[in-house]
């Protein structure tokens, strides 16, 4: 049987959207995002982060700084009984990049469902059994082009009250 499936995106989901966040040090999380991480593993979903991370065709970060967030951010969803599955990163930004290598088009960039359909195929995901949470109409739009429901979150609620609603 496939899996059910929640996609996240990370910046105005898991934590305040502050502009290209990179260290540690700097994280504001989201009331209830850690909460809500912990509830949805629990009750059986495999939970992914899908975020655009231009901050390195940018050249503001690297790849090892996204990963070591990332791995901070799931130590933390684990002392709530939380685990993102995998966290999927666009690095590509096609005009505003200053890495030539990373300044293209590319199939991963939401609006566009390339992380999504990638986790789908990867971990075998029911599309129709799974949503995704984001703060941006092209979070919406990539989850509708990858067959799965998209629900807007916006800021200042509390992400936890926000699933729960969608459980309902």
């Amino acid at each position: 049987m496939k899996h059910k499936a929640v996609f996240l995106d990370r910046d105005g989901v898991i934590n305040v959207d502050n502009g290209y966040l990179f260290r540690i040090e700097e994280i504001e999380w989201v009331e209830g995002a850690k909460e809500a991480v912990g509830y949805l593993t629990k009750n059986g979903y495999e939970i992914f982060v899908v975020t655009n991370q231009s901050g390195i065709a940018r050249g503001y970060y690297d790849h090892e700084d996204v990963h070591q967030l990332h791995e901070y951010m799931n130590n933390e969803f684990a002392k709530v009984g939380g685990k993102v599955t995998e966290f999927y990163y666009c690095p590509h930004h096609p005009t505003k990049g200053t890495i030539p290598e990373y300044s293209v088009e590319c199939e991963c960039r939401k609006p566009k469902p390339g992380m999504l359909l990638k986790a789908i195929k990867q971990y075998d995901i029911d599309p129709n059994r799974s949503f995704l949470i984001g703060d941006k109409e092209t979070d919406i739009e990539a989850a509708a082009a990858a067959g799965v429901q998209g629900y807007l979150f916006t800021e200042g609620g509390n992400l936890l009250t926000f699933v729960k609603k969608i459980l309902e």
